[in-house]
């Protein structure tokens, strides 16, 4: 079972690190070697670290943090969900995906947007988000990567 709680501080190398090793295992055939070397150089320090004063979670396993997700209440954007290799295809980004929605609508927040990555559009329709149009999503470090826009009315 997973048990989420709000990211701290110093969760943020733990948290980063989940998402170089998702990114890196779960998007092979969706973007290159080299977009996904530049997508995931650098450490928390360099920024990631600043993204857990927003609502940050990390789900645990047994006390080992296997999951990551994020809402961003400026945006009433859901993002930062990823789960370590080897804990994928047991509900656990299911299960962050729901309190993230969870928490949206105790802010009554009616619906819901992110930039899915090409491998995770099929895992967001799934669990109800629509949008098929392909973007480009700009990262803050400059990074320009494929996305597809979606939303979900959650209310």
């Amino acid at each position: 079972m997973l048990h989420i709680k709000r990211a701290a501080l110093h969760d943020a190398i733990a948290a980063f690190d989940i998402r170089r090793q998702a990114i890196r295992s779960q998007c092979v055939g969706a973007y290159t070697a080299e977009q996904m070397a530049l997508w995931t150089r650098g450490k928390a320090e360099d920024g990631y670290d600043a993204l857990m004063d927003k609502p940050f979670y990390l789900g645990w396993v047994n006390d080992q943090p296997v999951a990551t997700g994020m809402l961003d209440l400026d945006n009433n954007e859901v993002g930062a969900l990823f789960v370590l290799p080897g804990f994928t295809g047991r509900g656990y980004g299911k299960a962050m995906l729901d309190h993230l929605e969870n928490v949206a609508r105790e802010l009554a927040i009616e619906e819901v947007v992110l930039d899915a990555t090409l491998n995770a559009a099929s895992f967001y329709r799934r669990h109800g988000y629509t949008g098929d149009e392909q973007a480009v999503y700009h990262s803050p470090s400059g990074l320009q990567l494929a996305c597809i826009p979606m939303t979900k009315r959650i209310s």
